[in-house]
């Protein structure tokens, strides 16, 4: 067996992974990423993502330091309001039940304004999300697109250029990077972990140094899918790349790290029915399908299953791919009228739209129980108010609600499906991340079972547990991964330089 050694060694080469060995070198450190992908498919879930970075700030001045110039046309046709910390801390509260690591969670949001600050600093540029729910050019005239405050921000062309800018600044700095290079395992004395053997090709190599596994989770593992999050999850589609199948989040696991979390819960969401098994670099988030606040949800019986204007789509969508699953062959139909089609997002071209005259015709083609749909569509119309249209408002929570008979409420955005054709979307379940992972104290280092520091040994990103239950606001994915990142290879550089001092001339 092959050796090398390094100072800092990065598991993963997504946005936490790049983050740490950024921070690292920064830190002074040696610093090696390990990517499992090629590099052509290189970057990890992050590549295939929205790229929203769920952070604080004081509206849309104080986010202008952070945006690539092109931005500057959307100045005059957005708005946004501040978010706070308080605000952060309500939605993640609320989205999860109450349930994170206080701490983690309250490190995530205080630092996450200034991390975004270092990140531009490093390279990467970040955007607006105008045109990421709606098509403004599908706006009238004259029209305020407003912004939710938590999901204003994305990087720069999303997940795409986010690695991009990640990588330059990685290959700028002389980071070295090994390519079909995964983690295979950790070498321990003990507690302590001393390196990571790689393996390659045709050979593995025991690479020696600070270990910070930023792997990613389980969610392209069917087996383990299975294991955690129940029947069926192992017949889902994933969004995102093939490369997470929780290899080293298992090693970690055998090693004596503490299992944290919701290890029985994802982030799942509405995925266009026949998008592929797994995520396509050429697609990457462009089979989401997001604009089900504007439409009826219905399954394959035409029964409403959600309250599909609970709250912002950032605040549900990631809980709304459960509740497909569970819906029979996890299958469900998102119906609207022309009333609201310039409101659907960009992506929707992507997808393949059924269209009908009528409601008996729409379920027809969609193979949906025409009694049924009929049903639902008739009571829903009925509870809707009069005044509705007057009152509905596209970019702000309104209020306008219905409460048919038999069927969930919907809390906002109620109109009523009466102006055809009407137009479907087939959609079903997509895995994005899993929240199940190893414990992290404040410091980025990994716990162990006893409840103690494994020295050598950090994490960030989704290979890390505590940090997000049953639901998830959009954005804090990211952003709690750059911000361990820093901190992650900031202390493992810390820590490395520590030893070198510590051997005798």
């Amino acid at each position: 067996m092959s050796t090398a050694s390094f100072d800092v060694i990065v598991v993963g080469a997504g946005n936490a992974g790049l983050t740490a060995a950024l921070a690292a070198h920064e830190t002074g450190a040696s610093v090696l990423v390990l990517e499992a992908a090629n590099e052509a498919e290189r970057g990890g879930n992050s590549r295939f993502t929205g790229g929203i970075f769920r952070t604080i700030h004081d509206g849309l001045d104080s986010l202008k330091p952070l945006l690539h110039p092109d931005n500057e046309k959307w100045f005059g046709r957005v708005k946004t309001s501040p978010y706070t910390v308080e605000d952060y801390t309500r939605d993640w509260m609320t989205t999860s039940q109450r349930r994170p690591d206080q701490e983690l969670m309250k490190m995530t949001i205080e630092q996450s304004y200034d991390t975004l600050m270092w990140m531009r600093e490093q390279g990467v540029w970040f955007g607006l999300t105008a045109d990421k729910q709606v098509d403004p050019e599908k706006q009238e005239d004259g029209t305020t697109i407003g912004l939710p405050p938590g999901g204003a921000l994305r990087s720069h062309h999303e997940g795409i250029s986010l690695i991009e800018d990640l990588f330059r600044a990685v290959e700028s700095k002389g980071i070295e990077v090994w390519y079909d290079s995964p983690g295979h395992e950790l070498i321990t004395e003990g507690d302590t972990v001393l390196g990571v053997v790689v393996r390659k090709n045709d050979e593995f190599v025991e690479v020696r140094g600070q270990v910070i596994l930023a792997a990613g989770g389980f969610e392209a593992n069917p087996e383990m899918r299975l294991r955690y999050l129940g029947t069926g999850w192992d017949l889902v589609k994933v969004r995102g790349t093939r490369f997470n199948q929780g290899a080293m989040l298992a090693k970690a696991l055998d090693a004596g790290a503490q299992a944290v979390g919701h290890w029985g819960g994802a982030h799942a969401v509405p995925l266009d029915a026949h998008a592929p098994a797994v995520g396509d670099l050429k697609f990457t988030d462009k089979y989401s399908r997001y604009s089900y606040t504007w439409s009826l949800l219905v399954n394959s019986d035409g029964h409403r299953f959600v309250d599909e204007g609970e709250a912002h789509v950032w605040l549900t969508y990631a809980k709304t791919g459960w509740a497909i699953r569970a819906e029979k062959a996890a299958m469900a139909y998102q119906i609207f009228d022309q009333k609201v089609l310039h409101l659907l997002e960009p992506r929707y071209s992507t997808g393949k739209p059924i269209v009908a005259d009528t409601i008996e015709e729409l379920a027809e083609k969609l193979g949906v129980d025409a009694r049924g749909l009929r049903a639902t569509v008739d009571e829903f119309n009925r509870s809707v108010p009069d005044d509705a249209e007057e009152r509905t408002h596209a970019f702000d929570l309104d209020g306008v609600s219905a409460e048919p008979a038999g069927q969930p409420r919907k809390s906002n955005w109620a109109r009523r499906i009466d102006h055809g054709p009407f137009v479907a979307y087939e959609v079903t379940c997509g895995v994005t991340f899993t929240y199940g992972g190893i414990k992290i104290d404040p410091e980025a280092r990994v716990v162990s079972n006893a409840g103690k520091v494994m020295p050598g040994l950090y994490g960030t990103g989704e290979i890390t547990g505590g940090f997000f239950y049953y639901n998830y606001g959009a954005g804090a994915g990211l952003m709690r991964g750059a911000v361990f990142g820093r901190i992650a290879g900031r202390n493992a550089a810390l820590a490395a330089a520590k030893l070198r001092e510590a051997v005798p001339a």
